[in-house]
């Protein structure tokens, strides 16, 4: 592994020559992924009113004559006076908003993989799969820029230099289950339902809620002027039996799925 932050670690005294080889070897990598087609990135925004209701959001499908409810997590860290638990419902209003998902997966990288490993590359293997997992992350960067600015259009006259969107200087989040602010996986499932995810992008969820392809992003958007990325931590039995309650499914699969969250 190279430690370090680009461009600086270009001219690093320890890593700096390993690091430009490796630059080199994406970029070119890069320039043949692009004038040979070898990837296709396939994504899906939607966009639906929704309100609070204690720590889940509830989303309404008016024309389908239902409701969706996401549950989520609250901190239970001891804080300062000034600071409260958070939990990512706190950023939507109980008499009603509006919340987004999305989903984007890089196609096409088995062929070449099968290739690579039939040549024992690994080094090849590695940097596809690699290269192809920026894709991934760049298009859904790009396309919360284009949710923000455009489709849900919250920040219209939105402009921002290449630095400060990597500071993430802009109004809004994007969590995806699995992560610190949302750590439970099993929500995927429903937000693809909701997308219609695997018509429109081609991807599908293992019994695990792994996502297939492996290079995909998947979240939710949240644009609330204070929203801001979290990390739930360690919760107690009281929160682990309200929530199994509020997934309606019992203690011992709740147990299951915030494992993490309890150790």
């Amino acid at each position: 592994e190279l430690h370090g932050t680009y461009p600086a670690i270009l001219d690093d005294a320890i890593v700096g020559e390993s690091a430009r080889n490796l630059f080199a070897d994406a970029n070119k990598m890069l320039d043949t992924i692009v004038a040979e087609k070898w990837l296709t990135a396939r994504g899906v925004v939607g966009l639906w009113p929704c309100a609070r209701d204690g720590d889940d959001v509830v989303i309404h499908l008016a024309e389908e004559e239902r409701h969706v409810t996401f549950s989520f997590l609250r901190q239970q860290i001891r804080k300062s006076r000034d600071r409260a638990n958070m939990c990512l419902a706190d950023f939507i209003s109980p008499d009603g908003d509006w919340m987004g998902g999305f989903a984007v997966g890089i196609h096409g990288i088995d062929p070449h993989i099968a290739r690579f490993r039939a040549a024992h590359d690994d080094y090849q293997d590695i940097l596809l799969k690699a290269l192809a997992d920026r894709f991934a992350e760049a298009f859904a960067e790009r396309l919360h820029q284009h949710v923000r600015t455009n489709l849900w259009g919250y920040a219209p006259g939105e402009q921002l230099t290449n630095e400060a969107l990597i500071r993430e200087e802009y109004r809004g989040i994007r969590p995806a289950p699995g992560y610190p602010a949302c750590p439970d996986h099993s929500h995927k499932p429903m937000l693809f339902e909701l997308l219609k995810a695997g018509d429109t992008t081609g991807l599908t969820l293992t019994e695990s809620f792994a996502m297939l392809p492996t290079a995909a992003v998947s979240g939710f958007y949240f644009g609330h002027p204070d929203s801001e990325y979290f990390g739930v931590a360690r919760i107690g039995q009281d929160q682990l039996e309200d929530y199994a309650q509020r997934r309606g499914v019992d203690l011992e699969t709740a147990t299951r799925w915030l494992r993490p969250n309890l150790d």
